[in-house]
């Protein structure tokens, strides 16, 4: 069986942004509100990170609980993992996530400038160059026969669609953001019909689900 290059949970604005301008260490989405754009998953019952019992069942709680189903390792942009640019000025900075990443696979982040692998909790931390086939190859030979989730930014996922890897893709769309500027997805999902099928599902959360799998 084939190991799939996935995209799922990847959420943008109604204008086809995944992140706003301006990242920061305190702003890690730039002038996006993360609180806004995410809050249908923060909704659901499965959401890692519910500290209160509820939230909501149905499809968007399954999307959620799908996250990790298959998944053996993950891709990302650098600027997913950190908010610096060009050479590191030192290895101190591990991300976003704390002591304990919520991905449990190896992570291969893509960026021109390497530094050492380091782990922590049962994440590793890749940091290659290469284009995106070489990385899809390091990738899949990490996951063991797993699938491969690519897990953004949005010009990180336009790479791997411009050199036609991608298999699956799940974007969520927020109708009631909009940014105007930022790391930009698409200017219409329609793009990516002519290598795609997809469905449009609607949510009662408010966001709607596009799910796509290669023709």
């Amino acid at each position: 069986m084939s190991q799939l290059l996935r995209v799922q949970n990847f959420t943008v604005s109604s204008d086809g942004f995944g992140a706003g301008e301006g990242q920061s260490l305190e702003r890690p989405f730039g002038h996006a509100n993360p609180g806004t754009m995410f809050a249908w998953a923060g909704a659901t019952a499965s959401w890692p990170n519910r500290t209160d019992p509820g939230g909501s069942r149905g499809l968007d709680d399954y999307l959620v609980r799908d996250f990790h189903h298959n998944i053996g390792a993950e891709i990302m942009g650098r600027n997913k993992f950190s908010p610096q640019r060009g050479p590191w000025d030192n290895y101190e900075w591990q991300g976003w996530w704390g002591d304990e990443p919520p991905f449990h696979t190896p992570v291969f982040v893509m960026t021109h400038h390497e530094r050492p692998s380091f782990t922590l909790s049962d994440t590793t931390f890749h940091f290659v160059g290469g284009d995106p086939a070489e990385v899809l190859a390091q990738a899949r030979k990490a996951a063991g026969g797993k699938d491969v989730r690519l897990g953004g930014g949005a010009e990180t996922i336009r790479q791997f669609l411009d050199a036609d890897l991608v298999d699956t893709l799940h974007v969520a769309v927020s109708p009631g953001v909009v940014l105007g500027s930022g790391s930009r997805l698409w200017e219409s999902p329609e793009e990516l019909l002519d290598r795609f099928h997809r469905d449009v599902v609607p949510s009662p959360s408010g966001v709607v689900h596009h799910l796509f799998w290669r023709r």
